[in-house]
């Protein structure tokens, strides 16, 4: 326990002075949905089985079509094992681009200890990833005309050579995640990684030589129970494509109102130069809801007014038959 913290404190200082450079595709409460973090997380859940949803909508200020992603995920810890699969769509754009994926997880967990309270998951993730794109429907500016007060006319060739509107890629991801899991304890450090594309499959619609880069996930974080009643949760994540990086910091709280069963959530989330976001939830016996918002910070501010976007979550546990002490993710 002593070794983990003085590991964390070192990622949070070696990753700070560094800038975000591009924007990839994210969720702002990225750890709600855990398949989608990290394939370790499989399975890693204080309950039978556990269901999934969240929606995010982003862009609705400044896009004639926002973009809006959509999963659903089920996973359940079976002894060492943890199974589970998620589906999910993306789709932006006036062009109709989509991408829906759909992938089975799979976790396997070790305890360090005769408690099992120091343990690790190793994740694998494999499916396939199905991209198009409704390229008929684009305009270029070779197609621009001034007759009749100036327009697009798409009867005119656009000279672009798209191969194809639709492609179907595999998915294989893998990840790894420490967790100290003593509920008694003041400190429940967490950190895991986490790897996607690993085949790195060739994406393109002309048919030329384009192979997508592997990405890479790095997050970590600490529960702090200042008392029974009242925690709260500072975390990282870091996402890395090739020469794009985003860096996102973050704070939660919980604190139990008493008699009631209920903890109300909540979280403040700093996206590098591009997004500062609240968080409220509560959780009610095996129920989990949260709510996001995005104001945004970035250069598109001034046109977006800083409205960035909102997100929705929602968690189902399956109770279990007997009530005992299993190992849980401390993000819970």
């Amino acid at each position: 326990m002593k070794k983990i913290i003085p590991i964390l404190i070192l990622i949070f200082f070696l990753t700070g002075n560094r800038s975000a450079k591009a924007q990839d595709f994210h969720l702002s409460m990225y750890d709600a949905g855990p398949l989608f973090l990290n394939p370790a997380m499989t399975g890693v859940v204080d309950a039978t089985w556990r269901v999934h949803a969240q929606y995010r909508n982003q862009w609705r200020s400044v896009a004639f079509k926002p973009y809006s992603t959509a999963l659903i995920s089920f996973d359940a810890p079976v002894k060492k094992w943890g199974f589970g699969g998620q589906v999910m769509n993306m789709r932006a754009g006036i062009g109709n681009y989509n991408v829906f994926q759909a992938m089975f997880s799979t976790a396997y967990q070790v305890s360090f200890d005769k408690n099992k309270y120091h343990n690790l998951s190793l994740g694998l993730q494999a499916g396939v990833t199905q991209k198009s794109v409704e390229y008929k429907i684009f305009t270029f500016d070779n197609q621009y005309v001034t007759t009749n007060g100036g327009g697009f006319d798409q009867s005119i060739n656009n000279q672009e050579s798209f191969q194809r509107q639709s492609m179907i890629l595999p998915q294989v991801n893998a990840g790894a995640m420490y967790y100290y899991s003593r509920m008694q304890s003041r400190l429940n450090p967490f950190i895991g990684a986490s790897a996607f594309n690993l085949t790195q499959p060739k994406e393109t619609y002309f048919g030329a030589s384009n192979n997508l880069p592997m990405r890479i996930y790095i997050h970590s974080g600490i529960r702090v129970n200042i008392t029974e009643q009242f925690y709260i949760l500072p975390k990282m994540l870091i996402m890395m494509q090739k020469n794009a990086q985003e860096q996102t910091y973050a704070l939660d709280a919980g604190y139990f109102m008493g008699g009631s069963e209920l903890w109300l959530l909540g979280g403040f989330v700093y996206r590098s130069k591009d997004a500062a976001i609240i968080s409220l939830g509560a959780r009610k016996d095996n129920y989990i809801a949260k709510l996001s918002y995005d104001v945004n910070i970035s250069t598109l501010s001034a046109t977006s007014s800083g409205r960035g976007a909102f997100e929705i979550s929602f968690t189902y546990m399956g109770r279990k038959p007997k009530v005992k002490q299993v190992k849980s993710c401390p993000r819970l």
